[in-house]
């Protein structure tokens, strides 16, 4: 069984946050949210003081799986990037990765255009950072377990040989 967790450390957010933080400022959009398929928030950056960070993680997450759904009843695996129209807000949702969904909220004083442009980018340099956690998780798993067996077998040597 596969274990689909990623754990990110301060060093790691640190870099996310930046990343979002230039891409807010290129993009001219108000804030973004880093939000795993699970719905839980794993970063925001902007204005987002009047906002329920919380529950808009958890329905973003479920509007993308709902429409993972969709996509395939229309012969398509994901569709991967998702735009909301308000009346003076609007949403961007780009998948980045295997987990995550970089979310982008701006109003009239950029254009989807940008917005894109900007999220692309940054969702290119997400999956970056995500790949190598994911890299470095692995490796640092491989070798508890090899440790692991390694320990057990000792163990069973030693008690096969003291008889």
């Amino acid at each position: 069984m596969s274990d689909d967790s990623l754990i990110l450390y301060e060093e790691e957010i640190n870099k996310i946050d930046a990343l979002m933080s230039r891409m807010l400022k290129g993009a001219e959009a108000k804030c973004a949210l880093l939000v795993d398929k699970d719905g839980h928030l794993i970063t925001r950056q902007g204005f987002t003081h009047s906002l329920d960070t919380t529950a808009l993680a958890a329905l973003l997450a479920g509007s993308f799986a709902s429409t993972k759904e969709i996509a395939k009843l229309v012969g398509e695996p994901e569709f991967s990037v998702l735009f909301h129209q308000g009346k003076k807000d609007h949403i961007h949702m780009s998948i980045v990765g295997e987990r995550s969904i970089l979310v982008v909220i701006f109003d009239d004083r950029t254009t989807i255009g940008m917005v894109r442009l900007y999220a692309k980018e940054t969702s290119a340099e997400l999956a970056k950072i995500f790949e190598s956690v994911q890299g470095g998780q692995e490796s640092s798993r491989q070798q508890q377990l090899s440790g692991d067996f390694t320990d057990a077998a000792s163990s069973k040597l030693d008690d096969i040989f003291q008889d």
